[in-house]
Formats: structure tokens, sequence, C-alpha cells
């Protein structure tokens, strides 16, 4: 009995709480029921597993000496023509006077640019088209009179479909 502490050295419980504890009744509790998941694996997942533990097994435990063959490798090395020579000689003495060329040699030039003015026509018709365009937006909506839209529907009278429906 000399693990067990006195009284004294016990830890203090705050008086609410201790008194809330002693009202206490379990019997108030809701029953629950409790439901363990522990999902188990499908058959195919199970497969899949064995498949890949399988792979990794006949990769750790390949045996080379018995499975390998020995083969001879041959490299062809394909020479080319006279003609694929040439056309490759021709290009790169293209590319070197090209990198090669010293602009110095050119002759200075002065361009002249002529400014071409529309014809009477273009410039009648776009004048029309600005016009148009400020008589759309200055015009006054407030100038317009009121009417009232009649919708007139003429339904067909009683002879007509009498004669509709014999036909």
């Amino acid at each position: 009995m000399a693990d067990t502490p006195t009284l004294e050295n016990l830890p203090k419980v705050d008086a609410d709480l201790k008194s809330e504890l002693e009202k206490f009744k379990p019997e108030l509790m809701k029953k629950a029921s409790t439901q363990e998941k522990n999902p188990l694996p499908s058959a195919e997942d199970v497969k899949q597993e064995r498949r890949h533990s399988e792979l990794i097994h006949g990769v750790e435990h390949f045996d080379k000496e018995h499975c390998l063959k020995h083969a001879e490798t041959s490299e062809k090395l394909i020479l080319p023509n006279a003609q694929d020579v040439a056309a490759e000689k021709t290009q790169q003495a293209l590319l070197k006077g090209v990198e090669g060329f010293d602009t110095n040699n050119l002759k200075p030039t002065e361009t002249q640019e002529k400014v071409v003015l529309p014809d009477n026509e273009v410039i009648q018709t776009e004048k029309v088209q600005q016009n148009l365009l400020e008589g759309i937006e200055s015009f006054d909506s407030k100038k317009l009179k009121h009417t009232e839209t009649q919708e007139k529907n003429p339904l067909p009278t009683k002879e007509v479909i009498d004669q509709e429906k014999s036909v």
C-alpha cells in the first residue's frame, strides 16, 4: 500500500467540476453502435499486387548467363555519294558568302516614298458613310411621335374551318 498517495498528495479538483462529476449519470447517455471500418482488398487488387511482386522478384533474381545469348553486332557506315557531297559544299559556300559579306561595298541610295491619294469616288463614299454615322449618333428619339401598335391576327371563320375539315 506504499504506492497509493495520501489524500494530501492527490491533485486538487475545482468544486464546480467535482459537483458536476458527482451528478453524472451514465444511463442518460445515448446508445451508439460502433462499426469497425477495415476494408479488405478486392480479389483484383490482390492479383495486381501479386503480379507486381512477381515482376520485382523476377527482375531482382534474373540470371543473365542462362537467359541471354551472345550476339555479334556489325556497324554499317553508309558514305554519301558525289551528288550529296557537291550539294553540301555548295550550301556551305553560300553560307560563308553571306556571313562574310562586307556591307561597306554597297552604294548609298535614297528611297522615294510615294503617297497615293484616294480618288474622288472613294472620298465621296467615305463622306456618305461619315454623314450617315453622324446622323445616327445625333438622332433625337424625343422627336418621334408615340404610336399604338395593333396586332392583327385574323382567325378563320367557321365556314373556312368546316371547309378545310371536309377536304
